[in-house]
């Protein structure tokens, strides 16, 4: 069976059916509208699963929009390693990332796997589906991007490193996180507090392919590297994004700063704040924890439910203020 018979083929396999990489058979959407328009009252006839987000999405809102739920997986969360290999180390849970199949077979060395996936990305979708005229540039403008992973975004910036215009500076952040690379952090602010910045911080979405890019390639090399902060917070972000979601917690994640302090993530729930400082250190002191205070006393002491340090401490433990030191298992 052909994609050149789609009628053929989904009458060959009716629904239940899964179909894998559907993007690559853009003429069985509009036979799939057709199957699903006759039981609307059935659900879940086709699970549809892809890797290539755009042409995927493409097919998608042309054809079975209203008429599908979208689920977008991102790689695997530290609960999520730990649940299949639980003698993983925090340490090489970063450095390898979040990718299935790295934890499924520990032979397979980390390095190699993200410089193929980033040649397969490049070449499959950044080629195929963007107007970008120089592949070479744009691998410069994602590796740009992971230098500043956990800071704010400046697009100027980015733009005058790799020697492009900043419109199409622009327009490759765009890309890089419609297809998931990066995540952008909005700042959390109220109409009352006009010294807040307004804008995002950029974030690396994997810690695997971030020490990639940072060439991080062991778990020794992080503990050594100048970067090791940055990444910790980037895997910290990681894991509450994952929390808020399986939380059914939409765009509750955010963080704090004004012209002189920060608090690295501000989970919005109601109206009730959550306040984590991400350290990465076995044992933060009172001092990590200053901004927290600064913080609560800003937006109003009864809006903050928690505050907590996100370390690398074996256990959870009481510091000053009510705040507390937390693994990050505990997330």
């Amino acid at each position: 069976m052909t994609i050149k018979e789609p009628e053929a083929f989904l009458r060959r396999y009716p629904a239940p059916s899964i179909i894998d990489e559907v993007q690559y058979a853009p003429a069985l959407f509009r036979h799939l509208k057709v199957v699903v328009e006759g039981s609307r009252n059935r659900y879940g006839q086709y699970l549809l699963t892809g890797s290539q987000k755009f042409t995927l999405m493409k097919g998608v809102s042309e054809s079975l929009a209203g008429r599908a739920d979208l689920v977008e997986l991102e790689t695997l969360s530290l609960a999520e390693i730990l649940a299949a290999t639980p003698k993983t180390g925090l340490e090489t849970s970063i450095v390898r990332g979040g990718f299935p199949e790295l934890h499924a077979n520990p032979e397979i060395d980390a390095v190699a796997f993200y410089n193929s996936y980033l040649a397969t990305y490049l070449e499959r979708d950044v080629r195929s589906l963007a107007n970008v005229g120089s592949l070479r540039d744009f691998e410069r403008f994602l590796r740009a991007c992971a230098l500043p992973s956990a800071n704010l975004l400046n697009k100027a910036d980015l733009a005058r490193d790799v020697g492009i215009a900043p419109s199409t500076a622009n327009q490759w952040l765009s890309m890089l996180e419609a297809s998931g690379q990066v995540v952008l952090l909005e700042p959390w602010f109220s109409n009352r507090t006009k010294s807040l910045v307004k804008s995002p911080k950029l974030y690396m979405s994997d810690t695997g392919l971030l020490c990639t890019l940072l060439n991080i390639r062991s778990e020794k090399a992080l503990t050594e590297s100048p970067w090791a902060g940055a990444v910790w917070e980037s895997f910290v972000f990681a894991q509450l994004r994952h929390r808020e979601r399986r939380a059914g917690r939409a765009g509750s994640l955010f963080f704090w700063r004004d012209r002189t302090r920060e608090v690295d993530f501000v989970v919005d729930a109601g109206g009730r704040l959550e306040l984590f400082e991400a350290k990465w250190t076995e044992l933060p002191s009172s001092v990590d924890a200053v901004n927290l205070s600064f913080v609560r006393n800003a937006v109003g002491i009864s809006r903050v439910s928690t505050g907590a340090i996100v370390c690398r401490a074996a256990n959870s433990y009481p510091m000053s203020d009510d705040f507390r030191a937390v693994p990050i298992v505990e997330l």
